[in-house]
């Protein structure tokens, strides 16, 4: 089991991280009492988290996290359990800046300002940044870019550091734009099979539509360029840690061009992508 100890500044992107390490499947617990660690591995704590791992955010919230981690994770250790420290940390001006635009209380709310409380944290929690597996400097990182370096981290590789699934879809314009798209392509420029009479009752599932839709010569071009803008765009996605991309692909009513168009797009992006595929009108009756 991977045992993870978030820890690091007020303000530098603990939260986020913890996100982070629910959605890949941890059990992350917030602010647990230093003393329970111990006591959850051993009564059974392994047992519902042994497939993934748990991620444990303590901090100075926790008066005892500092003077008392050292005999915890020693405790932790001879029960089995390697802890990594992930250490999140920022510059001061924009911990400020942070706490200036948030109004949230600092933890050592006892110190007169937010510059002397910050100060003080980081004294503390020297001593565990340099014990750190890692060390994250949020500061000049949006949020999506301190998620997209939490899963590297953790997944030693960028191809599935940010996994993204992307999903292609068919629709017809007179039923409306789907809501969940991300990228809309109108493909109404293509000649219409709806206007052959032995293609009218098929779809773009269908060889004789597909062979129709795809042998145009416009549609040869229009596939070229789109496959080179989606090769593209996506890898800038999955860096800026979008974990699912709807291209939706519209012909007038969803059964032909925009089938086909979508067939074709999926048969080039599945060797390197997850890639999923519906069809949303394409039950619909025409009216």
């Amino acid at each position: 089991m991977r045992f993870i100890i978030i820890t690091g500044l007020s303000g530098s992107g603990k939260s986020t991280a913890a996100k982070v390490l629910e959605d890949e499947g941890f059990y992350v617990i917030d602010n647990l009492p230093l003393t329970l660690l111990p006591a959850f591995f051993e009564q059974g704590g392994g047992e519902i988290v042994d497939s993934v791992g748990v991620a444990v955010v303590m901090d100075v919230r926790n008066p005892h996290f500092v003077t008392g981690s050292d005999n915890v994770f020693a405790a932790i250790r001879k029960a089995g359990h390697e802890p990594e420290i992930f250490f999140f940390d920022a510059a001061d001006d924009e911990l400020i800046r942070r706490f200036s635009t948030t109004r949230r209380r600092h933890p050592l709310s006892n110190y007169t300002t937010v510059t002397a409380a910050i100060a003080e944290e980081r004294s503390l929690l020297q001593p565990l940044r340099e014990r750190a597996t890692v060390v994250f400097d949020s500061s000049l990182l949006s949020v999506h870019q301190l998620k997209a370096a939490v899963l590297r981290c953790l997944h030693g590789s960028s191809d599935l550091a940010v996994p993204m699934s992307v999903r292609l879809q068919s629709f017809g314009f007179r039923y409306g734009i789907p809501l969940e798209s991300d990228l809309v392509i109108d493909v109404r420029f293509l000649p219409n099979p709806h206007y052959v009479e032995a293609l009218r009752p098929l779809t773009g599932c269908d060889k004789p539509v597909r062979d129709f839709v795809l042998e145009q010569p416009e549609c040869c071009e229009f596939l070229d360029r789109t496959r080179s803008w989606l090769a593209f765009l996506i890898p800038r996605y999955r860096q800026e840690g979008k974990r699912y991309l709807t291209i939706s692909i519209g012909c007038t009513g969803g059964h032909h061009r925009s089938v086909a168009i979508v067939e074709a797009l999926r048969d080039c992006l599945k060797e390197s992508q997850d890639v999923t595929i519906t069809h949303r009108d394409l039950i619909k009756e025409e009216g």
